[in-house]
């Protein structure tokens, strides 16, 4: 699915909306280029789940936990390049949460096939189009819950 936010109101529409239908063990990834809104969105999605703690980007501590109506575990993989070691994140994955991961690309090998590719592009200031791609049958029914 394709589509276009041209603000940040509507960037925090489409993270409330997936954060409506997200259930426990859910695993969305953001990528995109720096600037792109991949924080933005974590923060929009963290308010829709009752997070009231500041979310900011986890760059220097790689994850960092937040709570609401379930745990949000935010993992920003910018710092992995290169690492090949497991680091855990997987129980983290099939949790009592939700896991959003930034930068993904730079651990797809340790991903797991069930998930929401959301892929962030900046047209403008506050244009985006936002590319969701959903693999497995549980974000399956949640990406056509959302359209």
């Amino acid at each position: 699915m394709k589509t276009i936010v041209h603000s940040l109101a509507e960037t925090k529409l489409l993270a409330e909306c997936i954060a409506k239908r997200i259930e426990p063990g859910m695993l969305l990834t953001l990528s995109g280029d720096l600037g792109a809104g991949k924080t933005t969105f974590t923060k929009y999605l963290g308010a829709a789940l009752g997070v009231k703690k500041t979310i900011n980007s986890p760059t220097f501590t790689i994850l960092k936990v937040y709570y609401g109506r379930m745990p949000l575990y935010h993992i920003d993989a910018y710092r992995m390049e290169g690492i090949s070691q497991d680091l855990g994140f997987e129980e983290y994955y099939d949790s009592d949460g939700v896991c959003i991961i930034e930068w993904p690309a730079f651990m797809e090998d340790q991903l797991p096939n069930d998930r929401l590719d959301i892929c962030i592009k900046r047209i403008d200031e506050e244009k985006r189009e936002v590319v969701l791609e959903a693999k497995g049958f549980r974000h399956e029914a949640l990406l056509e819950d959302i359209i």
